[in-house]
């Protein structure tokens, strides 16, 4: 079966003078709880540049936190880079 799981890391869509939309914590607190599901699961992820788009981040942050957290955990992980 599949799943799919929704994360809210965002604040906006746009940039500001703050910076871009995405809040790297809240990404750290939804893959943390994702990890979890997964272990619980017995699930892979699998997922596109999360956080890369609309929401502005760089992937060079948001990979290494991927791997600290899902990796870590030894949750499988596949990134899709279309």
């Amino acid at each position: 079966s599949a799943w799919v799981a929704n994360m809210v890391a965002q604040a906006g869509t746009r940039p500001t003078k703050q910076g871009p939309p995405i809040r790297y914590p809240a990404l750290r607190e939804c893959l943390r709880q994702l990890a979890a599901e997964a272990k619980n699961l017995n699930a892979s992820v699998h997922m596109p540049r999360i956080g890369c788009g609309l929401a502005g981040g760089k992937w060079e942050e948001v990979e290494p936190i991927i791997e600290e957290i899902l990796g870590s955990a030894g949750v499988e992980v596949y990134v899709y880079d279309l």
